[in-house]
């Protein structure tokens, strides 16, 4: 197996999460699983797909390539990486399409495919890179202080229309009404 038949692998396999992911708080509502994945339908929450389909899966990809002896390195900078930009990629593309069309499923799960396969492409530069040895380390923290970031903001949303869950017109896990 080769680097980038395991990206392909990973574009694959993340957007299979994804979907578990969606519905693993409704299923088991718990404040630990309210960090990780979307306590409602507002498009934030479903930020957390991204960010931990990719995250998350990073455990199950290292596995793969440590015992595959792939060489690879910046493990931990291009889980960070792809797993934060994931966020700004799927936003940019979303929202005007989103404002003009309102909310269509195809198109939120065409677009979630398409923005983790740039992501693993992106990872795929990262891993075969020796250049980031020294941010390598600190990718650890900063994917620490993003679940802390999305923690909060599940708990103390912004009153935002990206925050907002318009099938229930409440904000947050907390039902803050509008």
């Amino acid at each position: 197996m080769t680097l980038k038949k395991t990206r392909f692998i990973s574009s694959i396999l993340i957007f299979g999460l994804c979907f578990l992911f969606h519905f693993l708080y409704q299923w088991f509502p718990n404040s630990l699983f309210s960090i990780f994945f979307p306590v409602n339908e507002s498009i934030w929450e479903h930020m957390k797909l991204l960010f931990s389909g990719i995250t998350l899966y990073g455990i199950i990809d290292y596995i793969i390539l440590y015992k595959s002896k792939i060489p690879f390195h910046n493990f931990l900078f291009s889980l960070f990486i792809t797993s934060f930009i994931s966020i700004p990629i799927y936003l940019i593309i979303f929202l005007p399409i989103y404002n003009m069309i309102g909310e269509n499923m195809l198109v939120s799960i065409s677009l979630l495919f398409l923005v983790i396969i740039i992501t693993q492409i992106i990872s795929f530069y990262i891993l075969k890179s020796k250049q980031y040895k020294i941010i390598n380390y600190l990718s650890f923290l900063l994917i620490i202080i993003s679940y802390i970031i999305f923690g909060y903001l599940t708990y103390h949303p912004i009153h935002n229309y990206i925050f907002l869950d318009k099938t229930k017109n409440l904000y947050g896990i907390n039902n803050y009404n509008i």
